[in-house]
């Protein structure tokens, strides 16, 4: 039997896209919460994505992916873990701390807040949406799914488009390649 051809295998984003259910209770079983899933999901999925665009073969994609899921996974329980060895009784303490920001930071927030809606104003409707209710409405991807009428994997394609899309905006305005002016309006470029 002759070895397959690279060309023959599906790319690795397709592969993703055909194990994506499989994948996603692997990982809730692995974490044990919904949420922290669909977190971990969406970082593989931008692994995934990155190694496809720099190329990278791969001979077992399903098994390749789930060894990044489970790197992820442990990942995220070891920061966990640290923080709250390192950080434990501050975690406890800032609760009684005076939680209006100082002025500076105020107005560094603001800036970001008016960078972020001229970023969000120039995306496409679904990606935007995708993003919202995702990180804002806290919605599953399912759930997102049935809001826009399309696939789970349709919600991440649109969500990483959504979040690379505000890292480029805010990447062009801190070169200064796109002016705000007008309240965070996308000035004449």
């Amino acid at each position: 039997m002759a070895p397959t051809k690279s060309a023959d295998l599906p790319g690795l984003v397709e592969s993703f896209q055909m194990h994506y259910g499989d994948l996603l209770r692997f990982l809730q079983r692995r974490c044990g919460d919904p949420e922290r899933a669909a977190d971990l999901i969406q970082d593989l999925y931008f692994r995934v994505r990155a190694a496809e665009d720099e190329g990278r073969v791969v001979e077992d994609p399903p098994a390749w992916m789930r060894r990044i899921a489970i790197n992820l996974a442990i990942d995220g329980q070891r920061r966990d873990l640290r923080l709250r060895r390192e950080h434990g009784d501050e975690i406890e303490g800032m609760a009684v701390a005076c939680e209006r920001p100082l002025p500076d930071r105020a107005v560094a927030a603001r800036e970001r807040l008016r960078v972020l809606d001229a970023a969000l104003q120039a995306l496409p409707d679904k990606p935007r949406r995708a993003l919202l209710l995702h990180r804002v409405d806290g919605l599953t991807q399912a759930e997102i799914a049935r809001r826009l009428g399309v696939s789970e994997s349709m919600v991440i394609k649109y969500v990483a488009q959504a979040l690379k899309h505000c890292r480029d905006w805010q990447r062009r305005i801190d070169d200064g390649a796109v002016p705000l002016i007008d309240g965070g309006r996308q000035g004449g470029g």
